[in-house]
């Protein structure tokens, strides 16, 4: 059991390397060499220069302006400095939003830590409770709700300060709704053009004995979107041309690193081995022998992108379609197509950067099984992760592993060495178990062929906030409890147990406030410094770069990591929430959390970080759901925790509060959540009406015509466009005719299909049935 001198040390060390951290970054972040390490998203817009490599030759990579080193700080203020219609215009609204999140923590903290300071800790610490129990615990437990005595009339102050909360934390996350709902309206209204904003993505087209995916989606659309469809695109399953293409790229880069190995010493030809990793097999000249490489992957490459193209398996059963309007897009978008409702799926397209290419080619009928195998699979993980848990409790309790294994006691029972296990290395130790989990969770979340970059994001979010849920939260307690309460658990009657673990809750608090120290102290420093992104920037500097073009790519910006942030917030949100009431010195250390982290990722935000994909906030319902799961679990906790005090008077009055929770968030999911999941008619025509009247001859079709390409694909149709550029000049208005099909069912669709025009139509059919005149 932590005591608060090891909570003093582990805050000390922590302190001091999050220190260390800032102050090598203010340091690393002034070198002319490290410029593009710490400002590449400026270097991305265009905005900044390398400096200057004119003048003394130290100086094009060290920093002599020793007056620049007495504003090292000067990072701080700058980051604050940033208004947010500036950073939304500068980052987008995704950044702008997430950095929200942090603020949301500071709001409903801030008054809540106030007011827990100064009545519940005052009203905690005057009792004697815990002096009389027969369990472990320490000093900082007497701040908690463990030291009012049984059948206290002072839990009603815990109550009533549980209702404050309550409403407090409502109010905030409905005027944060709120807010951000119409931050997204305002955003997508003024926003600039975007393929998205008119395209669909089709999933589960029938198949059709008389037509090809293309032909088929065509006269679908033709004739149930007669008036709003324009084009279509199809998709390809060229995930294996991908591969083919990214190894070609790593050829490459092995090339120009033995090229430019070789041109600072032409004495020698660099060699390399052909076996596994170049660690064994045959030596053979490594320039040559990567020329040949790529020679050969160019002509795989050719074959299969022809073979792509010529096969008709290739050819999903799902399109991108674009229309000829924002309201036709989202009038597709929102309607149910056919008669069936598993076939002609609709959805908005993501934007093209957002597009997950490789999950596009999984079958849909595929996708049910997939989700049920990564759900077991994801059970599993979790179960198995206590076994890591229960070893990090054990560190946290030292006490109770003395008794057992007593040959140690004589190394642990060294002040310092017990105040470092028991105040740093829990934190530390689940730190690191949980390093590898948020790359697992997103392989899972692609097996289970989620289309795009956010969704993924999402899901694979929702999925660590979960694994975080069980096992960090009630994992840590069930087994902290289990190893702090051993003896008592043996020689207590079964009806006493319950109570036990009531007591022994609230003292976890202290293994957690290791854990906020180490993640959210030490760990947010060092994401600002960037260690590995600059290790990594320097090799690839030195080894590979030879124009400036190679000097911008092995730049890595990064981006936010909505999979592992938000998770990471949501985290200290519960714990946050469930701690107010039963212990509130965790609060402190939770707002420096929310506090210094909001001045590090705006900084990292203006300066590094460059997103992905913009999906225009659409993750805060997520947000607002977990906050409002944590707030219930903080209250059934409560009430749980209160009912093992034996003040059966006082815990009915804890019912209404998850109740009334739960009302509020179904209201502010009926208010507030549709603007994050349709986008409103009138919205779509009131931009549409705009873009006419500024851009009346605004080629649409030429706009969206390789937007939703599949990226290996774009470099080959380069060349192509410029000759098809005068197909592409149609008006909207355009009359269209209405001619034959090959489908039997559908003898008549308007506007002359380019996929099928050329081919032959039955003898049966008439040559052209009618004109059709749009309205």
């Amino acid at each position: 059991m932590a005591t608060l001198q090891d909570i003093g040390l582990a805050a000390a060390i922590n302190i001091l390397s999050a220190v260390i951290f800032l102050v090598l970054f203010a340091i690393l972040r002034l070198q002319p060499m490290n410029d593009r390490v710490y400002f590449p998203k400026w270097y991305l817009k265009g905005l900044r220069d390398s400096p200057s490599r004119s003048g003394a030759f130290v100086r094009q990579f060290v920093n002599l302006d020793f007056r620049s080193y007495l504003r090292f700080l000067n990072w701080m203020p700058e980051a604050l400095k940033m208004p947010e219609l500036e950073l939304i215009d500068h980052a987008g609204l995704d950044s702008a939003v997430y950095l929200r999140i942090y603020l949301l923590g500071l709001k409903i903290f801030v008054p809540i830590t106030l007011l827990a300071w100064i009545i519940l800790v005052p009203v905690n610490w005057t009792n004697n409770m815990l002096d009389g129990d027969n369990v472990v615990f320490s000093s900082i437990d007497k701040l908690s709700v463990s030291n009012i005595p049984l059948k206290s009339h002072r839990f009603w102050a815990h109550i009533i300060m549980a209702y404050i909360f309550t409403f407090w934390t409502c109010y905030v996350l409905r005027k944060e709704y709120e807010t951000v709902a119409s931050m997204r309206l305002h955003f997508l209204a003024s926003e600039r053009r975007r393929p998205d904003q008119f395209t669909v993505l089709v999933r589960n087209v029938p198949p059709d004995p008389d037509e090809s995916v293309s032909e088929l989606v065509e006269h679908f659309f033709l004739v149930n979107h007669p008036d709003n469809y324009l084009i279509h695109q199809v998709v390809y399953n060229a995930n294996k041309l991908a591969k083919l293409v990214k190894e070609k790229k790593s050829k490459q880069n092995w090339l120009d690193y033995y090229e430019l190995k070789y041109s600072r010493n032409q004495l020698k030809r660099p060699v390399k081995k052909t076996g596994f990793l170049g660690l064994c097999g045959e030596k053979v000249d490594a320039i040559d022998f990567e020329t040949s490489e790529i020679k050969r992957l160019s002509k795989e490459i050719t074959e299969e992108r022809e073979r792509v193209i010529m096969d008709p398996k290739s050819i999903m059963p799902t399109a991108f379609v674009s229309f000829k309007s924002r309201w036709g897009a989202a009038v597709c978008a929102q309607t149910q197509q056919s008669r069936d409702p598993t076939a002609w799926l609709t959805e908005w397209a993501p934007e093209p950067r957002d597009v997950y290419w490789q999950n596009l080619a999984i079958p849909y009928v595929q996708l049910t099984i997939k989700r049920l195998i990564i759900a077991v699979a994801f059970f599993f993980l979790t179960f198995f992760f206590m076994i890591p848990i229960a070893f990090v409790q054990s560190l946290a309790n030292i006490e109770g592993i003395e008794k057992k294994l007593s040959f140690l006691k004589v190394i642990i029972e060294i002040s310092f060495i017990k105040s470092l296990i028991q105040g740093v290395l829990p934190g530390l130790a689940l730190k690191l178990f949980l390093m590898f989990l948020p790359a697992i969770l997103m392989l899972m979340s692609k097996f289970e062929g989620f289309i795009s970059i956010s969704s993924l994001e999402r899901r694979s979010a929702s999925r660590f906030y979960i694994f975080s849920f069980v096992n960090v939260f009630l994992g840590s307690i069930i087994a902290g409890t289990a190893f702090e309460q051993l003896n008592s658990f043996v020689k207590q009657s079964a009806n006493q147990i319950p109570k036990t673990i009531g007591v022994a809750i609230p003292m976890k608090a202290t293994f957690f406030i290791t854990y906020i120290m180490v993640d959210g102290w030490a760990g947010i420093a060092g994401e600002i410094l960037r260690l590995k992104p600059l290790i990594f920037y320097h090799l690839k500097n030195f080894f590979l770069v030879k124009t400036e073009k190679d000097r911008e790519e092995a730049m890595d910006p990064g981006s936010l990591g909505f999979n592992t942030g938000e998770p990471q917030i949501q985290l200290y949100f519960l714990l946050g929430l469930v701690y107010a009431v039963v212990t509130p010195l965790l609060l402190p250390f939770v707002l420096v959390f929310f506090g210094f982290a909001y001045l590090v990722f705006r900084h990292q935000i203006i300066n590094v970080y460059n997103q992905e994909y913009e999906s225009g906030a659409a993750f805060w319902p997520d947000v607002h759901g977990r906050v409002i799961t944590a707030l219930v679990i903080s209250q059934v906790l409560l009430m749980g925790l209160i009912g093992t005090k034996e003040a059966a008077q006082s815990t009915p009055f804890l019912i209404a509060l998850p109740i009334l929770t739960i009302a509020f968030h179904r209201f502010c999911k009926g208010r507030y959540e549709p603007a994050f999941i349709r986008y409103p008619l009138q919205e779509a025509m009131m931009k549409d009406t705009l873009e006419h009247a500024r851009e009346p001859n605004l080629n649409l079709k030429g706009y969206l015509q390789n937007a939703y390409i599949h990226p290996v694909f774009k470099a080959c149709n380069e060349d192509e466009d410029e000759d098809e550029d005068g197909e592409f000049k149609k008006n909207w208005g355009e009359e269209s005719v209405l001619v034959p099909t090959k489908r039997q069912s559908r003898r008549n669709t308007p506007v002359p299909s380019k996929v099928s025009a050329n081919s032959s139509p039955p003898s049966s059919l008439p040559d052209v049935v009618e004109e059709h005149t749009q309205p």
